[in-house]
C-alpha cells in the first residue's frame, strides 16, 4: 500500500472514530430527556408532581403532550431554568426526581435530585450561617418530610407554597455554595443539629406572631429552630 493510501485510510478511520464518539456523547446526554411524544412511568411522575404544585391541570396519563410541555415551561420559568419545555437532568433535579446522567448536579455532589434540591435550599436560606446551622436547615426539611402535617417528599416540602421565602425572592436560583452540598449530605445521612425542629426563623426579621409562639428547641447562628 502506498504512503498516500495509508494516510487516507488512517484519516478515514480517525473520522469514523470521532463520529462514533460524538454519537455516544449525544446518546448519553439524551438519556434523561423527556419531551413531547415521550411516554411512560417517568412522564406520569412528572405530571403528578407538576399537578400537585399547581402547574399542570391535565390528566396524569403518562403521555407527554402539549399540556405537559406548557406546564414544564411554566415550572422552568418559575425556577430559573431554561424554559424549553423539555425535562432534562436539571429539570429532573428541580422536580426532585432521580438523575442518572451527569449534567443535573454539581460534579461530585452525588445523591441525585433530592441532594441537589436540598443543597440549593440550604445555600439560599442559610448562606453565611455556621456550618452546623446549614445542616440544621436541611434537617428541618427532612423532618417535615417525616411529619404528618407536611408533604412526604423533599421536593414537595421545598415547593410547598409559602414555605420558604427564598423561592419568592430569587435566592433559590442563585449559585449553590459548596458547603451547602456537604451540609445536605450530612443532613441526609442523619445529622440533625436542630433536634427534630420543623420550623426555623430569623428573630431579627420575623414579624409573624405565630412563628414566635412556636416552642424553641435551639438557637444556631441567626436562626431559632422550633417545634
Amino acid at each position: 500500500m502506498s504512503p498516500e493510501r495509508k494516510k487516507l485510510v488512517l484519516a478515514l478511520a480517525l473520522i469514523f472514530a470521532v463520529n462514533i464518539f460524538i454519537i455516544a456523547l449525544a446518546q448519553r446526554a439524551s438519556a434523561d430527556l423527556y419531551k413531547r411524544g415521550s411516554s411512560g412511568a417517568a412522564v406520569s411522575e412528572i405530571q403528578t408532581r407538576l399537578k400537585n404544585w399547581g402547574y399542570y391541570f391535565g390528566a396524569v396519563d403518562g403521555v407527554y403532550g402539549s399540556q405537559t410541555e406548557k406546564a414544564v415551561r411554566w415550572f422552568q420559568q418559575k425556577n430559573g431554568l431554561t424554559a424549553d419545555g423539555q425535562v432534562g437532568d436539571k429539570t429532573l433535579a428541580a422536580l426532585g426526581m432521580p438523575v442518572s446522567g451527569s449534567s443535573g448536579g454539581k460534579s461530585g455532589s452525588g445523591g441525585g435530585g433530592n441532594l441537589d434540591l436540598l443543597a440549593r435550599l440550604i445555600s439560599a436560606e442559610a448562606r453565611g450561617e455556621p456550618y452546623e446551622g446549614q445542616v440544621a436547615v436541611g434537617a428541618v426539611v427532612l423532618n417535615r418530610v417525616g411529619h404528618p402535617s407536611f408533604p412526604n417528599s423533599v421536593a414537595e416540602v421545598i415547593y410547598q407554597p409559602g414555605a420558604f421565602s427564598c423561592l419568592d425572592d430569587g435566592q433559590f436560583n442563585e449559585p449553590v455554595a459548596e458547603s451547602a452540598y456537604r451540609a445536605a449530605r450530612d443532613a441526609m445521612n442523619g445529622w440533625d443539629p436542630s433536634y427534630g425542629a420543623i420550623y426555623y426563623f430569623n428573630p431579627v426579621t420575623a414579624t409573624s406572631k405565630w412563628i414566635w409562639a412556636r416552642p424553641l428547641i435551639v438557637n444556631i447562628g441567626k436562626h431559632r429552630f422550633c417545634a
